[in-house]
């Protein structure tokens, strides 16, 4: 049987390769990534703002310029719009701790963890309020995500930390408190901004207060984990 569309031929009679047709699914892809981002970035400001049960599907399609319909197609429900945004600031948001690696310097490491991590708090504050939302109300649709992957990575790079203590490049320290301290200083900043910028007058837009910001946090972790012999 022929096909429907006759493949070009050139003189010779041999078959043309068919570079568009073959360009055409890594096009299509792009444009499904680029569509879903889209509306991903316009959930996560009202998911954000006031939550699942506070959005409607109606409010993201509209800041999105895209059908209900249309987003649907993307997402067949508000649950499952919900969780793709979860799960994707998670990745932005674990991406410092997986750069955490055993051959890495501790005090270096962990320098580096903090700067990488207020730059997330700067850069993605919404995704990082969103992500403590979800935590204040019992995390009901990230739950399985929490006690499966995140838990996971966490143990992994226990064991980074554990092996940093064991060749006596830091203090002995339980590495989950460490972790846990080192989520709540770097992600204050976004979760709590308001706070910040009535106090301080400032944010970490400025790139001072950053700079001040990030060499302050260093050094207040990394001296306390520093060993004292």
């Amino acid at each position: 049987m022929k096909p429907l569309v006759e493949p070009p031929q050139s003189a010779a009679g041999e078959t043309k390769p068919r570079k568009a047709a073959a360009k055409a699914p890594t096009r299509r892809s792009r444009a499904v990534a680029a569509k879903r981002g889209t509306i991903m970035a316009a959930a996560l400001e009202f998911f954000s703002l006031y939550g699942l049960h506070g959005t409607s599907l109606d409010q993201v399609a509209e800041r999105a310029d895209v059908s209900k319909t249309n987003l649907l197609y993307y997402f067949p429900s508000k649950e499952d719009l919900y969780i793709a945004v979860l799960k994707g600031l998670l990745d932005i948001w674990l991406a410092p701790l997986k750069a955490l690696q055993p051959d890495q310097h501790p005090l270096e490491a962990i320098r580096e963890y903090i700067r990488l991590k207020l730059c997330v708090s700067r850069d993605h504050p919404q995704a990082s309020r969103l992500f403590c939302l979800e935590m204040v109300q019992g995390a009901p649709l990230l739950k399985q995500e929490l006690g499966g992957s995140l838990k996971t990575l966490v143990e992994d790079k226990s064991d980074v930390i554990r092996g940093w203590i064991k060749e006596e490049l830091i203090a002995p320290v339980d590495p989950m408190q460490l972790i846990f301290m080192l989520w709540a200083t770097t992600q204050h900043y976004a979760d709590f901004g308001v706070q910040v910028e009535a106090i301080t007058g400032k944010t970490l837009s400025d790139p001072d207060y950053f700079e001040q910001t990030v060499s302050n946090v260093q050094r207040i972790i990394t001296e306390g984990i520093q060993r004292r012999d």
